[in-house]
């Protein structure tokens, strides 16, 4: 995509300066607040269209007017400055004195050539689904259970998969992003000394298991997810990848079973479902491995979390979609006693992940 950058010797230094920081002293008044959470869909919808519209990936180094950016990502200018005026309120975007727009710390997340890129994260989350079942938020917290279905005549899954294509493929960008951005804070924390093999289960396209091969030259690895997800797998792992001959790639649903035996398991961000679909897993990883064998669930936990309203918001997205649940310490580490495992040390991965040792008895 063509961006608005600087020429060498005529860009101008602007200093944003339109939206003032309110401190905490001036922090706004309880009704004020209110009323900006209850216009919370409107901060929502603004970063989708920022995302769907690439405005972060037209606006390059250089300050640029909404009429320079209307021109990269085909919109009305005026509309487009309205957009990006509000975004500015969230520290989204930044204003010039002169009326230009420039780049802020949040606004460049949303460029999908970003490192840290959140371009396919802030689109899942607002996915059109989406707007459909945060209205029955409080169904859901009468029933305890997804409103999913009654929604729209199928699950989730179901739904994501037959019927909505492009939300699908939003969802495996997104799904595909965090992977590869954790995968090497995975591998920096576990010690594999004394292990020779590991299976990621449930683990997408494999970037963990990736990262770990690629840092422990002795280990083998299997890589364990449902045939459409393991069908796209990292290309390291795949015939003729630079991995593949230490890697095992078996489609199948670790809900029903883990034809697989090895010296460590690697559980990530896949308990987050009902509770019975979180049991059989653990069953079966149980019934799969030798005893001594290490077990290393990671999850987000909303009770230990520098991000809590993001968190929480994902705990509640995910009643609603499927009946899960974003877990505590204390929940998680039931569900696996419950489940026959011995829980040992709790290790923080990075500022939203911990990961939980395990072993089979």
């Amino acid at each position: 995509m063509t961006t608005v950058s600087p020429t060498p010797d005529t860009t101008p230094v602007a200093t944003p300066v339109a939206v003032p920081q309110v401190s905490a002293a001036q922090s706004p008044p309880p009704s004020m607040r209110l009323r900006e959470l209850a216009f919370g869909a409107a901060c929502a919808a603004a970063v989708r269209a920022a995302a769907r519209l690439r405005v972060a990936d037209a606006l390059g180094d250089a300050p640029a007017s909404a009429a320079e950016l209307a021109l990269i990502v085909d919109a009305d200018p005026a509309p487009l400055r309205r957009l990006l005026r509000a975004l500015c309120c969230y520290g989204i975007f930044e204003e010039t004195a002169d009326g230009k727009f420039v780049h802020s710390e949040m606004s460049r997340l949303l460029r999908e050539d970003d490192p840290n890129s959140l371009r396919y994260i802030s689109l899942w989350c607002t996915e059109p689904w989406t707007w459909e079942v945060w209205p029955r938020l409080d169904d859901a917290v009468r029933s305890g259970a997804s409103v999913f279905p009654e929604t729209f005549g199928k699950g989730f899954f179901e739904y994501l998969h037959q019927d909505a294509g492009e939300s699908a493929q939003v969802f495996n960008r997104a799904m595909t992003t965090s992977s590869v951005q954790s995968a090497q804070d995975v591998a920096d924390l576990l010690d594999l000394t004394g292990v020779s093999s590991v299976v990621d289960i449930g683990g997408g396209q494999g970037h963990v298991l990736a990262s770990l091969l690629e840092k422990h030259p002795s280990v083998r690895g299997t890589l364990l997810d449902l045939p459409g997800v393991v069908a796209r797998a990292d290309a390291r792992l795949r015939e003729g990848g630079g991995l593949a001959d230490r890697a095992r790639i078996v489609p199948g649903d670790c809900r029903e079973d883990v034809p697989v035996e090895a010296d460590l398991y690697i559980i990530k961000n896949i308990l987050e479902w009902d509770d019975e679909s979180t049991r059989r897993t653990l069953r079966n990883v149980i019934a799969a491995a030798r005893p001594g064998a290490r077990v290393v669930i990671i999850e987000n936990l909303v009770d230990d979390s520098p991000s809590m309203r993001f968190t929480t918001a994902m705990d509640l997205l995910l009643l609603l979609n499927v009946g899960g649940a974003k877990h505590t310490r204390e929940s998680l580490v039931t569900r696996m006693t419950d489940a026959g495992l011995r829980v040992g040390e709790i290790h923080p991965v990075n500022a939203y992940l911990h990961a939980f040792e395990c072993v089979v008895p």
